[in-house]
């Protein structure tokens, strides 16, 4: 995609897409510390809640850098799958992280060819934290568990 230019009518889209699923992560991470149970409970309420800090900051990153763009933030959440599994609660967390990272991944390229470097430097460091969070959704789930 560096050959190609973007234009700010994509890049807007593709900002607000990421910002209805970084809005779908605080949700998701609040839910699942509320109503996880079980064996499990207080290390992934914990682990859960920790999260929602991290997605709130690249929320707010986002409606901001949507709104300098002259867009207009999205104000719905994308889908949240419910479920009331420890286990599934964890691997559903790393699958949204795994899709998240790509999506973040086709926005820097996106962010380079519209020439907004300094977007594209700030999503490195929200692929960084992204990551992290998938990682640790992986780790967890290399655990015994038990129901």
């Amino acid at each position: 995609m560096s050959d190609e230019t973007v234009d700010k009518i994509t890049l807007l889209e593709g900002l607000n897409e990421d910002l209805a699923h970084e809005y779908q992560a605080i949700i998701m991470y609040n839910t699942y510390a509320a109503a996880v149970t079980g064996i499990h409970r207080n290390e992934l309420s914990k682990f859960f809640s920790v999260e929602v800090a991290d997605e709130l900051e690249h929320a707010q990153f986002l409606a901001d850098k949507i709104t300098a763009l002259g867009g207009q933030p999205v104000t719905s959440a994308a889908d949240v799958t419910y479920t009331t599994v420890a286990r599934e609660m964890v691997e559903n967390v790393a699958r949204a992280e795994a899709e998240t990272i790509e999506r973040y991944v086709k926005r820097m390229k996106q962010a380079a060819a519209y020439g907004d470097y300094g977007l594209e430097a700030k999503l490195g460091d929200i692929i960084a934290d992204e990551t992290q969070h998938k990682e640790e959704a992986e780790k967890l789930l290399h655990g015994k568990w038990e129901n």
